[in-house]
């Protein structure tokens, strides 16, 4: 947490309060900066609610040490249930009703595309998002966000150029979740398959509201997949670990998307033992994996 949080919270706010109208912006005075943010602290993807808490954990901690130049920062982070309708709602509430300097760290691919025009238009910073949805790069027309994650579709890339190394004849079923989160994978694996990718690849989606996906795992075993591809939700990605082990289906490679590959939140919850051999990427450390660091279900 020290070492990605810290510099760029401290950047964000150096942006912010370095300003020659530094008194006249919106959530700034001599002793505090106001940061905003939205999590799901319930409903699908409440499993990443524990990030909002941590960060305001963090904040906690540098208030405690004095602040970042004097100023102490009042976070405020909202529940937003991973509902985009809700997100839009509260980013206008932090912006217009508790005046934040800055969103920092909102959570979710749909639920940030709900309020990146909002943002833009209100001249409000949106930095340093909680996704890696591709399009956050997209600096010309919103130039007010930020990302953060490495890009969904280069890292489906990455997996598709493994299979062709790996497995050139494979045929490849891929679930992902209808949204622009799962599309980068859909369209990553299409970048590299091309022409191939009709002929290769089986997809089947689910609603980020959707119970299980169960009847399309079952769906996709029958067609005579041999490798699978999970874009999921870390509750939904340890329902389809555990549903792939219950049909008894094998696939020779088995990958998962780099948000859901937490123990403690996906492994354990699916049974260690039928996660073994899974393939995905990572670009932070699971803390439950370090030495000295027990996990208790």
């Amino acid at each position: 947490m020290r070492r990605f949080t810290l510099p760029l919270a401290a950047l964000s706010i150096a942006l912010t309060i370095g300003t020659p109208r530094a008194a006249d912006t919106p959530g700034v005075t001599a002793t505090e900066i106001k940061i905003g943010n939205t999590s799901p602290y319930s409903g699908p993807a409440s499993t990443y609610g524990v990030l909002g808490k941590l960060e305001a954990a963090f904040f906690g901690m540098v208030n405690e040490q004095g602040g970042v130049a004097g100023h102490k920062i009042n976070y405020i982070s909202l529940d937003d249930t991973y509902s985009p309708p809700k997100t839009l709602e509260q980013a206008r509430r932090l912006v217009e009703e508790d005046n934040v300097a800055f969103l920092f760290a909102t959570l979710g691919t749909p639920t940030n595309s709900a309020i990146v025009r909002y943002m833009n238009q209100k001249h409000v910073p949106h930095l340093f998002l909680a996704t890696g949805a591709d399009k956050w790069g997209d600096y010309k027309d919103y130039p007010w966000t930020i990302g953060w994650q490495p890009s969904y579709r280069t890292e489906a890339q990455i997996y598709a150029k493994y299979i062709l190394k790996e497995k050139p004849d494979a045929k490849i079923a891929m679930l992902y979740q209808n949204d622009d989160f799962g599309k980068d994978y859909f369209l990553g694996f299409k970048d590299v398959l091309g022409d191939k990718f009709d002929k290769m690849v089986v997809t089947a989606t689910y609603e980020a509201t959707d119970p299980t996906a169960d009847s399309q795992l079952t769906s996709l075993k029958a067609s005579g997949a041999d490798v699978l591809m999970v874009a999921a939700l870390p509750k939904m990605s340890a329902q389809a670990i555990r549903k792939v082990h219950d049909l008894a289906w094998s696939p020779s490679l088995f990958f998962m998307s780099n948000v859901s590959i937490s123990v403690g939140a996906v492994m354990i919850p699916a049974g260690a033992e039928n996660g073994i051999g899974i393939i995905s990427g990572a670009f932070v450390k699971d803390p439950p994996t370090q030495p000295g660091l027990t996990i208790r279900e």
